[in-house]
């Protein structure tokens, strides 16, 4: 190797993926995968995180609300440098397909192609909180359909990493996305992923062309009963709470 190389940051390596392919993938599919974006120590690093209550701002325990069962806890600002990348990274591609599906939809919201702006506009409407999510799993711990809105202020994307290994760390535990599509019944998608895949997906809805043009659809995710074992799970969401 070249003494002038250097390693690739995680924001080089977000940049250099495949975006015309993830972009069909999401126009088609409703969801796009990224095989191993993290390497096992980094998932095991940031899977260790949990427990060290410095890093974030608020637990939920997920049976107390209704959400399923397990628990998730919320990133604080200032996010590790890993985190600050994940959302730095995804954000300005993600915000122009975002923007095209936007103008599919006749919806006149554009996002900015820098995440420092989005951010601003969402403090001004009192979203100051973060979203960026540890999520941890058990045996018989699930996560109900749901959607990650949190304000008036909504990126449509959002991706979540698997910090875990199927088979090895836990059993069950399927990623789930449901579209329910206008006039016809629900379509169910279940996205395999490994330790160290990401999946991009949308948090409300995404066009999908009909006889007559574009048409919303209305998506929810969730995760399926764990049968063993533990699983973690790094949501990157890039709009703040209220």
């Amino acid at each position: 190797m070249d003494a002038t190389s250097t390693v690739p940051t995680l924001i080089d390596r977000i940049a250099a993926l495949s975006w015309d392919r993830l972009a069909e993938d999401l126009d088609v599919q409703g969801g796009a995968t990224i095989p191993g974006l993290l390497p096992p120590t980094d998932c095991a690093q940031v899977a260790g995180w949990y427990d060290t209550e410095a890093l974030f701002r608020s637990r939920v325990v997920m049976g107390r609300h209704g959400f399923g069962r397990g628990e998730y806890r919320y990133l604080a600002y200032p996010h590790p440098d890993l985190v600050a990348d994940l959302r730095a990274g995804f954000y300005a591609p993600l915000a122009a397909i975002a923007n095209r599906w936007n103008a599919a939809l006749g919806v006149a919201a554009r996002f900015p192609a820098d995440h420092s702006e989005f951010l601003a506009r969402c403090a001004a409407a009192g979203q100051t909180r973060p979203t960026p999510l540890l999520l941890r799993y058990g045996a018989g711990d699930y996560n109900c359909l749901h959607q990650d809105l949190y304000g008036e202020h909504v990126f449509p994307l959002q991706v979540a990493v698997l910090l875990s290994e199927p088979g090895r760390d836990f059993t069950g535990g399927e990623f789930v996305l449901i579209e329910q599509r206008p006039r016809l019944q629900s379509r169910v998608e279940v996205v395999p992923l490994r330790q160290g895949d990401a999946v991009i997906f949308p948090v409300r809805d995404r066009p999908v062309q009909g006889a007559r043009g574009p048409t919303r659809v209305t998506l929810r995710h969730g995760v399926s009963r764990l049968r063993s074992g533990h699983r973690h799970t790094l949501g990157v969401i890039f709009h703040d709470a209220a």
